[in-house]
């Protein structure tokens, strides 16, 4: 069984990594083979034995090639509950110009609105090409993207800081009723 991903060319080389090291360490990591392809941007993942780490190659793949590091990606290897998501930008800009404002909105000055959404939502944000990446557990993603929604609508930046602390605050409510909830139980 295959399943074949378009890179873009200047990810080529950082999906294979010094001397071969991060295609060798999705390999043995997940049990699939890799062929890439540097002149068109090719992938091809591979894999004979487990349909779901295929998916999973095909997810760090995805989540290196829109611009995360490969350190970032491979936490996708470590926890079945963590996910990409791929918010595509180019729906909501009809010229490059305003792609690029876009973008600047979500990263912010200095990278401080995608610093601060970041630490608050404990996510991890990656602004590539045409699109907003995230890896967090669904819960966070939809945070994120509601966040992404509000500054693409033109929300004022102070307005999208306290809507993620109040969603921050909520997760921690969350946690820590979950943690109260197993201890009455034993």
């Amino acid at each position: 069984m295959s399943q074949f991903i378009k890179v873009p060319k200047e990810r080529i080389a950082v999906i294979i990594g010094p001397n071969g090291s991060v295609k060798k360490q999705i390999e043995e990591t997940v049990k699939v083979i890799l062929e890439i392809n540097s002149d068109d941007g090719r992938v091809e993942i591979k894999s004979e034995e487990d349909p779901v780490a295929e998916l999973k190659a095909v997810e760090v793949i995805k989540a290196i090639a829109r611009g995360f590091s490969p350190e970032k990606a491979f936490e996708l290897f470590d926890d079945d509950l963590l996910m990409l998501d791929i918010i595509d930008l180019s729906e909501a800009a009809s010229t490059p110009k305003e792609l690029e404002r876009l973008k600047g909105r979500i990263i912010g000055r200095e990278g401080k609105t995608r610093e601060i959404a970041e630490r608050l939502i404990n996510v991890k944000i990656s602004v590539y090409g045409k699109t907003v990446c995230v890896i967090g557990y669904p819960e966070q993603t939809t945070i994120i993207r509601t966040a992404v929604d509000m500054l693409i609508n033109g929300v004022n930046h102070g307005t999208v800081y306290s809507f993620l602390e109040k969603k921050h605050d909520d997760l921690i409510r969350s946690q820590l009723d979950s943690i109260e909830y197993i201890d009455t139980e034993e």
